[in-house]
């Protein structure tokens, strides 16, 4: 076998490996059916007690909030009975579990769900049964940790008070969606717009023109393991710049090289060594998970009490780069695997010498890998400290590869030096400003004020300021090498650093420093705020907006909004600020934000069928988010699209993504297509 055949097998083996392990699914912007309902109606504990079960059995992933909520948050739980006949509420509903406690950082509060079955009940008691009869809904919303449902009601109706037995149930579980032809759907999407507005053209479907469009958000891929992944993997290429690992790479894979005359083999057995490394580190993120388990790493990231662990953990990571101490293991393990390493041979062998330089390096990657995993809990996902395991040892083990594949490479590598430790500090300043993070959720989750937006600033900008100040020679840590000079790279990320400080500044008087949005604690906890560059629709009704758009000859941006979501928020923060931004939404557009989780009644609740099933829309909310659900085959908020005068898309649309250049793209090429249409 030649070296461009190994090289091909090689890659083979990253890609076959990768793409098992990162199974990245296609995530369909109409979110269905992810919390599955059940209603019975169950004996009690005499003979005129009945209790009304409702069982919520949320989706992998998701969870389903508890009742009576704070205010300005997700939407309760909650039971509203429109009809009763023969029969008398018997107290408040409750549950047969306790909720999830935690702060959640979408919305800045302390909240309760359940992410697992969870059964609300109602006792009632029986007047008459006879006439028994009962109707109403419970009421709710469901997240993960990319998005929520709108509030959605399920319906109940049951006209008979005894049970089949003991304890059986007269359940009802939700009836699945009926298979209907498209012209069906269409004529069912033409009655419902005749009853819920004056102008029915208004809502008649254009997902095939948005489709026409190209529209991408309609079909959208989920990006988080993504993410998870690149952080790992530049963590890899940050810890081989270490102490720890820089200096095994020569003395690694000349062994290899060594070992064997045989130049296949030894190519081959340097692969299997950058295999071993990946198994190893793999096998340690699968492990997190399993631990902890996959509901319990998103408690982990929205936990109070654990946000003040992670806090400690990273200043404690960041001494140690600092140079305080190291983080070494028991010195028997390295032996011990040493000592396996030389008393076996073949495949297992290299095995143990792969353990070997994961247990050597410890001292430089374990914080780096805290860190990843820490971040890694916090996205939620039960892939995600594997996935970022994988990406991190990746990094590691591709240099062993590829240098054992093409030696000749080795020459050119930089010297180990005292460039190597300063690589360690300035990972401390980062580890630094990143534990602030953690702290600022805890400090709001239990309101000390303590870190408020304008502390956190002050402390990010000493960080930088001081970073810059390293990297430029002009602070020495006990063990740092003498700089006689200032090399170009140094002086170049020294000016970047002290840049970023100075860019912060602003911040302390209000300014929304866009780059640090997703680190810094929400605006609101400013108390001395100057900027005032905020976007106000001009309307809250479809058709009153587009009315007024008509009249005015101007293009309509519908912006399907809600109070409880952070994403809409960070929009609106990050993006419509934006002078640009700003301008071509207030003289350009007519701006219409509908509500999905308004809870303003309807006059009267409207009846509508859909997909085959009928239900009841009772709020202004409710009214909105069936427009976007009917006209657009979206349900995931923010969700903007541009329409003309008859409701017709001047362009794809578009959700949560805070490229200001590319929204004004969107926006510019509306206004484009209406002018070409007029």
């Amino acid at each position: 076998m030649n070296r461009t055949a190994l090289i091909c097998r090689a890659n083979k083996l990253w890609i076959v490996l990768f793409l098992t392990l990162l199974p990245l699914a296609a995530s369909a912007q109409m979110l269905e059916n992810v919390v599955v309902w059940k209603h019975a109606l169950k004996k009690g504990a005499t003979d005129t007690e009945r209790i009304l079960e409702f069982s919520a059995t949320p989706k992998e992933g998701w969870h389903v909030y508890d009742m009576n909520l704070p205010e300005n948050g997700p939407q309760s739980t909650e039971l509203t009975i429109e009809k009763i006949e023969g029969a008398e509420l018997v107290g408040k509903p409750y549950t047969n579990i306790k909720p999830d406690e935690v702060f959640d950082n979408s919305f800045g509060m302390n909240l309760r769900w359940y992410h697992s079955e969870v059964i609300f009940s109602q006792k009632l008691n029986i007047t008459d049964e006879a006439t028994f009869a009962l109707s109403g809904y419970m009421r709710y919303m469901a997240c993960n940790d990319e998005t929520c449902t709108p509030p959605t009601n399920y319906e109940f109706t049951l006209n008979s008070a005894a049970p089949t037995g003991e304890a059986a149930a007269v359940a009802a579980e939700e009836t699945p969606a009926i298979k209907m032809t498209a012209a069906a759907m269409d004529a069912e999407k033409r009655t419902n717009a005749e009853k819920l507005g004056r102008l029915p053209e208004l809502w008649t479907p254009v997902v095939d023109q948005l489709k026409s469009f190209g529209d991408a958000t309609l079909s959208q891929t989920d990006s988080s393991l993504w993410k998870v992944f690149i952080y790992g993997f530049l963590g890899g290429l940050v810890a081989l710049l270490t102490p720890c690992v820089w200096p095994m790479i020569p003395m690694t894979v000349s062994f290899f090289l060594k070992r064997s005359k045989n130049r296949k083999r030894a190519i081959r057995d340097a692969i299997t060594y950058g295999l071993g490394i990946i198994i190893i580190y793999l096998t340690l993120g699968l492990l997190i998970t399993v631990i902890f388990g996959a509901s319990a790493l998103n408690s982990l990231s929205t936990s109070a009490v654990f946000n003040i662990i992670f806090f400690l953990l990273l200043v404690f990571f960041a001494i140690s780069f600092f140079g305080a101490f190291e983080i070494v293991l028991p010195a028997k393990w390295t032996n011990k695997m040493d000592a396996k390493a030389d008393s076996t041979t073949g495949l297992l062998s290299i095995f143990f010498m792969a353990f070997t330089l994961v247990l050597v390096s410890f001292s430089c990657t374990g914080p780096i890998i805290g860190t990843l995993l820490v971040e890694a809990a916090t996205m939620g996902s039960w892939l995600g400290p594997a996935i970022g395991m994988f990406g991190f040892a990746l990094a590691l083990a591709l240099p062993f590869s590829l240098f054992a594949i093409f030696p000749n490479m080795l020459q050119s590598m930089p010297k180990s030096g005292g460039w190597l430790n300063s690589v360690k500090v300035v990972l401390a300043f980062f580890e630094l400003a990143l534990s602030f993070k953690f702290l600022s959720v805890a400090d709001l989750a239990y309101g000390w004020h303590i870190l408020d937006r304008e502390v956190f600033v002050s402390l990010w900008i000493i960080i930088f300021a001081l970073l810059g100040l390293y990297l430029l020679g002009k602070i020495r840590f006990s063990h740092d090498s003498p700089v006689d000079y200032v090399s170009v790279p140094r002086l170049f990320m020294g000016i970047i650093s002290l840049a970023f400080a100075v860019y912060m500044v602003p911040g302390l008087w209000g300014a929304p420093l866009k780059s640090i949005s997703a680190f810094a604690p929400p605006l609101n906890t400013q108390d001395f705020n100057l900027y005032d560059g905020e976007v106000h629709a001009e309307f809250k009704d479809y058709e009153a907006g587009m009315e007024y758009a008509r009249q005015n000859s101007k293009p309509v941006l519908i912006d399907f909004s809600g109070y409880g979501c952070v994403n809409c928020r960070k929009m609106e923060n990050s993006v419509w600020m934006n002078p640009a931004v700003s301008n071509m939404l207030n003289e350009d557009y007519v701006l219409i934000t509908l509500m999905v989780d308004d809870k303003t009644d309807l006059p009267e609740p409207i009846e509508v069928t859909e997909n085959g099933r009928t239900h009841k829309l009772r709020t202004v909310g409710d009214k909105w988010s069936y427009l976007q659900r009917s006209k657009f085959n979206s349900n995931a908020q923010p969700f903007y699209v541009p329409l003309d005068h008859k409701g017709l898309p001047l362009g794809p649309s578009r959700q949560y993504n805070e490229n200001v250049e590319e929204y004004l793209k969107f926006l510019r090429s509306g206004i484009s297509e209406f002018k070409k249409r007029n």
